[in-house]
């Protein structure tokens, strides 16, 4: 027992010098202080608030005025409330409109002296009214200069002088664990100031998020709740480097992470939105996909940069420059094409008629197109749907799949010329989304003419290396990798 004893002290006393070693080794790290920064810039921050016409709401016996109006308005199944009420009264006959209501909250900062303010678009979005409340309690109406839905930045003014901007930093030059600051007006609590860490740069979004355009979100662990949105993000010089926007959340409140619009990227919408009122962004008519490890091996490329391209529309810029599906996008105009998404935000930020070069890998080689960039519009495409005959079911062969000629009906529908068409589908291929009806147009570097030319090249195939399969449906062309042993 004394010797255990004897240990454990010992080994009490071991632990006690070893921390008290490591801390005079490493000696705590000073936090900084925001109090500068807030002081200083704070000022250009404002309050948004909106306004909005709400539909009245009809109770049958009850008038708006009645105090248990509220309650049934709130409680009370919205098919026994009665018809709503806009510009007529109960009685059909015209009646004046609903007064403008509280609709919306935000954020937002002041970027000139002379009073354009930056903002969400969901901000302002279907609002009637603008207010803009700034630190010293004065509160001015301010009207819409522009709003871009797909990036999420809008720009409105008021008439003022004098006012207090802040300057926009670069966000590309940020790093990741850098102390970054938020003030904003969480809840309608004005000019709070929240701080965290750059937690990550360059965050691809779900398309449902509010703003659809492929933004390169800063990630931060800022807390930013309902309120914060349009709000400024701060690097420790003061300077603009982010729009807080968003947050990650099952509840709606901040849950330890959120994300901002990087300033470098919005900065083209607002000065357009500034010159114009609208934003104008290119488009080359592709339909693209990122570049997974498997792929890059199939078609014998050394890294998962670039962005391949499943479907290349009809007289679009890059089909008159020659892009070709199955093509895979390296470069734009000697830069590096990260991903898919790059691709996307680099060609919408380019002037609509102002000529790019592509860098492309085909069939083992690179060339490059030039393409002259069109005008992006936001149309929903149009798809021509394949009929998907029914068959007798195949038995899948090699790599999971059973084949046969592509009919006339289907060469017509899909407007293709060659390929094989899947009757059956089993194993990897199934898992992969490979479905019968689809047809395959090639296969690794190989253009697939015939259910001939199909069979000879499967044959061929390395049973070592991943085969990518560039598929068309009723949707679109895609690459999906499988593999040969399958």
């Amino acid at each position: 027992m004394q010797i255990l004893k004897a240990f454990l002290a010992g080994a009490v006393l071991s632990l006690g010098f070893s921390s008290q070693a490591f801390a005079q080794a490493q000696p705590p790290m000073a936090l900084p202080s925001f109090a500068d920064l807030v002081e200083k810039h704070g000022p250009a921050v404002v309050n948004i608030r909106t306004e909005a016409r709400a539909q009245r709401t009809q109770i049958p016996g009850l008038s708006e005025d009645d105090p248990m109006f509220e309650f049934f308005r709130r409680f009370m199944p919205p098919d026994q409330r009665g018809a709503p009420r806009g510009r007529e009264d109960r009685n059909g006959k015209g009646g004046p409109r609903s007064p403008l209501r509280p609709f919306g909250l935000g954020s937002g900062f002041m970027i000139s002296a002379d009073g354009y303010i930056v903002t969400n678009a969901h901000v302002i979005e279907n609002a009637e009214e603008i207010y803009v409340r700034f630190t010293d309690k004065r509160e001015m109406k301010a009207k819409v200069i522009g709003a871009d839905k797909r990036s999420d930045v809008a720009l409105v003014k008021v008439e003022a002088t004098n006012l207090p901007f802040l300057k926009l930093g670069d966000s590309s030059a940020t790093r990741v664990g850098e102390w970054v600051v938020a003030i904003g007006s969480p809840f309608g609590f004005t000019s709070s100031v929240t701080a965290g860490i750059l937690s990550a740069k360059s965050r691809d979004l779900p398309a449902d998020s509010t703003a659809s355009d492929a933004v390169p979100f800063l990630q931060t662990d800022v807390a930013v709740n309902p309120g914060n949105s349009g709000g400024p993000l701060f690097n420790l010089r003061g300077e603009v480097i982010g729009i807080n926007s968003q947050i990650f959340s099952r509840t709606g409140s901040y849950a330890g992470i959120s994300f901002a619009i990087p300033i470098d990227y919005a900065s083209n919408v607002i000065e357009q939105l500034r010159k114009s009122g609208k934003v104008t962004r290119g488009r080359i008519g592709v339909a693209i996909q990122s570049v997974t490890r498997d792929l890059a091996d199939s078609l014998g490329l050394a890294r998962t940069d670039g962005a391949a391209v499943g479907t290349v529309e009809e007289d679009s810029p890059a089909a008159k420059a020659g892009v070709e599906v199955g093509d895979v996008i390296l470069k734009l105009d000697g830069k590096t094409v990260d991903s898919s998404a790059d691709l996307s935000r680099t060609v919408r930020a380019v002037r609509p008629g102002q000529k790019i070069t592509l860098s492309v890998w085909r069939a083992g080689k690179m060339r490059d197109l030039v393409v002259t960039v069109g005008e992006f519009k936001d149309e929903e495409a149009t798809r021509t749907t394949a009929a998907r005959g029914k068959k007798e079911a195949a038995k899948p062969g090699r790599l999971g799949l059973a084949v046969s000629e592509v009919s006339a009906e289907q060469r017509k529908a899909l407007k293709i010329q060659g390929g094989v068409a899947v009757e059956a589908v089993d194993g990897a291929s199934l898992a992969a989304g490979v479905q019968p009806g689809d047809v395959i147009l090639r296969v690794n570097n190989s253009d697939i003419k015939d259910l001939k030319g199909y069979n000879d090249t499967l044959a061929k195939l390395d049973p070592k290396k991943p085969v990518a399969l560039l598929i068309r449906d009723e949707n679109g062309t895609r690459f999906v990798t499988l593999k040969a042993e399958e």
